[in-house]
């Protein structure tokens, strides 16, 4: 049996943690920051964990990854 292969732009968007969740960046961030609350701004920074809803579908792009 072949090796399964991972979405390139899956690996290069989202890493796993320990316990298994999906980590992503935060969304909302890439452009407007004009029109943003500073307080939007500030709670948005660094990493979230992503909804089990959206994390099934990305763990099947990346199957070496559980």
């Amino acid at each position: 049996m072949p090796k399964m292969k991972t979405k390139s732009s899956a690996k290069k968007r989202f890493k796993m943690s320990a316990t298994g969740k999906v980590i992503t960046a935060q969304a909302g961030k890439r452009h407007g920051m004009i029109k943003r609350h500073k307080k939007f701004i500030r709670q948005a920074r660094g990493t979230t964990t992503m909804s089990a809803a959206d994390a099934k579908i990305v763990k099947i792009y990346m199957p070496y990854d559980r």
